[in-house]
C-alpha cells in the first residue's frame, strides 16, 4: 500500500534473449548492431535527437491564454508555468488510497503539488498591459480564484510541507498569506468565497490532530473482498482500490479536516462545526450558512474512494446542522435492468432526489430543482421526459399534466429553501410537467430560465415567475445537430459555458445576463458550415427577445481563411468582445473587439515554426464497403512533391452507427484554426523525414454491436489508406510504422496481429487481453459472457504469434486508466519475447496513463527515435 516504489525497467530484447537462451534452445543468429541499440539498451534517462528535444521542452507554456476574468471585468488572472514537472517534483513520496492520492507531507493532493505553478499575472483586456503578482522566491502556487466583487484573487501557496491561501490585490499586485494554521486539501482542492467576498471558507488541518497511521510491520490477515448479496455490479476495473482496513482508518486521517471561516480583512479564523471527511463546501453569500457534503461509512475495496456514501447538510455558522440536503449511498454498481437510461442525456437529467442545489444570489436561501416522488407501486418511470405537447411558436401556455398515455406525469418543481431551512420553508418556484435542467435566474431573481429535452429534441425556456402560466420558448434544435445550436445562453460573468465558482457543484452558470433594457437575452455559440472542409465555422452572438422570440445577430465572426472564437462578452449592447483570433499560418492572439475596432491584447509565439510551415492535406478515403473517412497527412516543410516517405500512422479508432452518425462527427471540424502541437505531438517527426499520417478508423455497426466488425474494419479502414496515398506517391508501403496511446495502443497491436502492413509500433498505456476487461470496456457495453467472440477476436494477446513487426511498448508504472492496467504490457512483452518476435519494453515510476515528467517525456522521445530508426528508417 502507500507509496507504491518501481525501479526503472527498460528492458531491451536482443538482452533478454540472452536470459532465455540455455542448454534446451538452440542458438540463434544474435541481431546485426545498430546505431540506435545504444539508445535502446540505456537504463537512463535518455535524450533524444536535438531536433526532438526542442520541440518537447519549447516553452508554449509561455504563451497567454485570457479564460479567467474578473467578475468586474477588469482584469484576466493567468497562472505562470515553469513547463513540465521534473521527475524530482515527481517523486515525492505519496499515499494512495482508493483513488485518493496525497502528498502526506504537505496534507494535500498529490495533483496540487506535481501541477503547480510559479507565479501569477494580471493582464488587462482594455490594452492587454501585464502585471504580476509579487511573491517569495521560489514560490509554488495553484488554484487562483477571484473574489466575487473582482478586487482579489485568492490562491494556494505550496511548500514543502505544508499548503496556505493567500490573497492577491488586482490594484496593487500585493500579496498576503491569509491562513495561519495549514490547510488540508486532500478532498477539498477549490478555494470558495463568500458571495459578499469577505470571507474564505475552507478546510483547516485540525487541532490537536492524532499521528498519522503507521502501517503494521506484520500483516494482521489476508486481504478479503466479499459479494453474497446476488447483486450484478457493472464495475469498471479499477486500478486503485483499499485493501486493508488500515488503509481505511489511513484514508479517514488524510480526509478529516476542520471547515473555517477567514476573514479576509482581518485573518480572524472562526472554525464551523466539528472535523469531518469534507468534500465539497458551498458557503452563502454572507457567510451565516454552508453547504458541507461529507464523506460517510462504510468504506469498501470494491469500489474507489469517489463511490463511497456521502451526506449533504446545510450547517450554520455555529456548526449545527439545520437540515439535510440530500445523501447518497455507498455505490458499489449494483445493475438495475429495469430502469432505463439514456447516456446521450445531458448531465443530471438522470439524478434523483434534489438536483442543482445553489444559494440564490438575492440572499433569500437556497434554490433547487425535485422531480415527484412517484406514486406507490409505480416505480422509477422516469416518464417525466415524455415529449412536451404542442405549443405556440414563442409563448403558450403551460403544457398539461398528463403524459402521453394519460396518466398523472411526475412533475418537476423549482424550489426556494430559506433559513432556518425547516420542511415549513420549501416553497415551490415554479413547476414543470416535463424534467428541467440548468435552471437559473435573471440576476433579480424575477425570470426564471430552464433547459428540457425529449430524445434529442432540447428546448430552452424563460417563464417570468410572476406569470407563470406562460412560457416563452427562446429556442428549439436537436442536441445532436450543431448546425442547428443556437449556442449558450450568456451569463452576468459574460461566458455561457464557463459557471461562477459558487455555481459549479450546482451545474448553474450563474445569473443569466439581461440586455440593458431588460427584455433580451444573448446567445453566444458556433455556427458550422455544412461542408467544413471547405468553410470554416463562425463565432457569434444572438440577442433574443424574451417576449416575442425575435432574434438579431449582433456579432458574427470572420470566416475567410480566419477562425475567431468569443473569450468575454465584455458588453453585448455595445458590441465589445474579446476574442481569439487565428488562421492556419498565424499563431493565435486574443484581441478587444470594440464595434469596428480592434486592438491586440497578446504577443503570444509560435514555438514550432517549422510545422506550422509543414505541408498538410487532408483526404476523404472510401473503404472496400464503401464507407467514407477522413485522413490527415502531415509532411516535412521542404517535402518534394511525388517522393515517397517512410510514414508513422498514429490513431485512435471510435464506433459509429451509420455512415451519417460519423459524417455528424466532421461537422465540428475547424479547417482555419491555428495548431498547437503539445509536447507529445506526433508530429514532431516529420522533422526526422517521416510522414505522419492520421487515419480516422470508424468501427461500424448497429447501436451496441460496433465491436462485432472491429477487425474487418481496421484491417480495411489502413488497407484503403495505404493503397490511396502509396497511389498519391506520399508514402513509401515498405516502411511504415503505426502507433497510438490508450485504446490507440490496443488498436495499434491489434493492426500488427491482425495485417501484414507495418514494420514497427509504438503503443502506450494499452490494454491488450480483453478478458482483463471482463464487463466492458471503451464504448462496448456487453460483457465478455454476452460477446465471447468479439472479447476474444478483439484481444491482441491471443494472437501474438501473428506479429508481423517490431513493437515498442511504454507504460506509466501508476497509470490510473481503468482497465489499461501495466500488467498488459508487462505480459504481452513476456508472450512476445517468449515467440522470438522482436518487442521492447519501458515502464515509467510514477507516471499516470500518459508522461508527464520532463524526463519522461524526453526519455520517450528518444526510445521513439531510436526504435523508428532502426526498423523502419534504416534497418540494417
Amino acid at each position: 500500500m502507500g507509496l507504491k516504489m518501481y525501479k526503472h525497467a527498460f528492458i531491451w530484447p536482443g538482452l533478454l534473449a540472452v536470459f532465455y537462451l540455455s542448454g534446451q534452445v538452440p542458438a540463434k543468429p544474435q541481431p546485426k548492431p545498430h546505431p540506435a541499440d545504444a539508445t535502446l539498451q540505456w537504463e537512463g534517462y535518455a535524450t533524444p535527437p536535438a531536433a526532438l528535444a526542442e520541440a518537447v521542452l519549447a516553452p508554449r507554456h509561455l504563451n497567454v491564454n485570457l479564460t479567467s476574468l474578473s467578475p468586474n471585468k477588469a482584469w484576466y488572472c493567468q497562472e505562470i508555468s515553469d513547463g513540465p514537472a521534473s521527475i524530482s517534483v515527481m517523486s515525492k513520496p505519496f499515499h494512495e488510497l482508493g483513488g485518493l492520492f496525497v502528498d502526506y507531507k504537505a496534507n494535500r493532493s498529490r495533483i496540487l503539488t506535481i501541477r503547480a505553478n510559479v507565479g501569477i499575472q494580471f493582464i488587462s483586456p482594455d490594452d492587454g498591459y501585464k502585471k504580476t503578482v509579487q511573491l517569495p522566491s521560489g514560490s509554488r502556487i495553484s488554484n487562483a480564484t477571484w473574489s466575487p466583487d473582482g478586487n482579489n484573487v485568492a490562491f494556494f501557496m505550496h511548500t514543502d510541507d505544508a499548503t496556505h491561501i493567500w490573497v492577491a490585490d488586482a490594484a496593487t499586485c500585493k500579496a498576503k498569506q491569509l491562513t495561519a494554521k495549514p490547510v488540508l486539501a486532500t478532498l477539498v482542492t477549490g478555494i470558495e468565497f463568500t458571495g459578499d467576498g469577505k470571507q474564505v471558507v475552507t478546510v483547516l488541518v485540525p487541532d490537536n490532530r492524532t499521528v498519522m497511521p503507521v502501517e503494521p510491520m506484520t500483516p494482521s490477515g489476508p486481504v478479503v473482498k466479499l459479494a453474497e448479496d446476488l447483486q450484478k455490479r457493472r464495475l469498471r476495473t479499477f486500478p486503485s482500490l483499499m485493501s486493508t482496513p488500515f488503509e481505511q482508518r489511513l484514508f479517514e486521517w488524510h480526509t478529516t479536516g476542520q471547515v473555517a471561516a477567514i476573514d479576509v480583512a482581518t485573518k480572524s479564523v472562526h472554525k464551523i462545526g466539528q472535523p469531518k471527511m469534507v468534500r465539497y463546501l458551498n458557503p452563502s453569500a454572507d457567510g451565516k450558512y454552508v453547504i458541507v457534503t461529507s464523506i460517510v461509512k462504510p468504506f469498501s475495496y470494491l469500489v474507489p474512494f469517489g463511490n463511497f456514501g456521502s451526506v449533504e447538510e446545510i450547517w450554520g455558522s455555529d456548526g449545527k446542522v439545520l437540515a439535510k440536503v440530500n445523501e447518497q449511498p455507498l455505490n458499489l454498481g449494483a445493475q438495475d435492468d429495469n430502469a432505463p437510461d439514456d447516456p446521450s442525456a445531458p448531465r443530471g437529467q438522470n439524478q434523483q432526489g434534489r438536483r442543482e442545489v445553489a444559494w440564490r444570489t438575492d440572499g433569500m436561501g437556497i434554490t433547487f430543482v425535485e422531480q415527484d416522488q412517484a406514486p406507490a407501486g409505480e416505480g422509477d418511470r422516469r416518464a417525466s421526459n415524455a415529449p412536451t405537447p404542442p405549443q405556440a411558436p414563442r409563448a403558450g401556455r403551460r403544457p398539461g399534466a398528463s403524459g402521453e398515455d394519460g396518466a398523472p406525469s411526475r412533475k418537476d418543481k423549482v424550489k426556494q429553501w430559506t433559513a432556518p431551512f425547516g420542511s415549513e420553508n420549501i416553497k415551490v418556484v415554479y413547476e414543470n410537467s416535463t424534467r428541467m435542467t440548468n435552471h437559473r435566474f435573471s440576476p433579480n431573481m424575477k425570470i426564471l430560465f430552464f433547459s428540457e429535452r425529449s430524445g434529442q429534441d432540447t428546448s430552452e425556456v424563460a417563464v417570468y415567475l410572476d406569470e407563470p402560466e406562460t412560457r416563452y420558448t427562446l429556442a428549439r434544435y436537436r442536441s445532436n445537430d450543431q448546425s442547428a445550436s443556437p449556442g449558450t445562453i450568456l451569463s452576468v460573468r459574460g461566458r455561457g459555458p464557463a459557471p461562477a465558482a459558487r455555481f459549479r457543484a450546482a451545474g448553474q452558470s450563474g445569473p443569466v445576463l439581461l440586455s440593458n433594457d431588460g427584455t433580451s437575452v444573448f446567445f453566444a455559440g458556433t455556427a458550422y458550415d455544412k461542408n467544413p472542409l471547405e468553410v470554416g465555422p463562425r463565432a457569434f452572438v444572438d440577442r433574443v427577445e424574451i417576449k416575442t422570440g425575435e432574434m438579431k445577430r449582433i456579432f458574427e465572426s470572420d470566416n475567410n481563411d480566419v477562425s475567431e472564437r468569443i473569450v468575454s462578452v465584455l458588453d453585448p449592447d455595445a458590441g465589445i468582445y474579446i476574442i481569439a483570433r487565428g488562421t492556419p499560418r498565424e499563431m493565435t492572439q486574443f484581441y478587444k473587439l470594440d464595434g469596428q475596432k480592434r486592438l491586440q491584447l497578446t504577443q503570444n509565439k509560435d514555438v514550432t515554426p517549422d510545422l506550422t510551415r509543414a505541408k498538410k492535406h487532408r483526404f476523404i478515403i472510401e473503404r472496400q464497403d464503401g464507407f467514407k473517412f477522413r485522413v490527415n497527412v502531415t509532411l516535412p516543410e521542404n517535402y518534394q512533391e511525388g517522393t515517397k516517405l517512410p510514414a508513422l500512422f498514429w490513431f485512435y479508432p471510435a464506433e459509429h452507427t451509420t455512415q451519417e452518425d460519423y459524417d455528424r462527427t466532421l461537422r465540428t471540424f475547424n479547417k482555419n484554426e491555428f495548431i498547437n502541437y503539445g509536447s507529445r505531438s506526433m508530429h514532431f517527426f516529420v522533422r526526422l523525414g517521416y510522414a505522419v499520417v492520421e487515419p480516422d478508423v470508424p468501427i461500424v455497426g448497429p447501436t451496441g454491436q460496433m465491436n462485432n466488425n472491429y477487425p474487418h474494419d481496421l484491417r480495411n479502414t489502413l488497407a484503403a489508406v495505404i493503397d490511396d496515398l502509396d497511389r498519391r506517391n506520399i508514402i513509401d508501403r515498405s516502411k511504415l510504422a503505426i502507433g497510438g496511446h490508450s485504446y490507440g495502443a490496443f488498436s495499434t497491436v491489434n493492426a500488427m496481429v491482425q495485417t501484414p502492413f507495418f514494420k514497427a509500433g509504438i503503443a502506450g498505456d494499452g490494454a491488450y487481453n480483453r478478458t482483463l476487461t471482463p464487463l466492458g470496456f471503451q464504448n462496448e457495453r456487453r460483457d465478455i459472457w454476452e460477446a465471447r467472440d468479439v472479447y476474444l477476436a478483439m484481444s491482441p494477446f491471443f494472437y501474438a504469434n501473428n506479429m508481423t513487426g517490431a513493437l515498442l511498448m511504454y507504460h506509466g508504472l501508476n497509470d490510473q486508466n481503468a482497465g489499461t492496467d501495466p500488467i498488459n504490457s508487462i505480459r504481452l512483452f513476456h508472450a512476445l519475447s517468449g515467440l522470438g518476435k522482436p518487442t521492447s519494453m519501458y515502464l515509467y515510476p510514477l507516471e499516470d496513463h500518459g508522461p508527464a515528467a520532463r524526463e519522461t517525456l524526453l526519455d520517450l522521445w528518444a526510445r521513439w527515435a531510436a526504435w523508428l530508426d532502426k526498423y523502419v528508417m534504416n534497418p540494417v
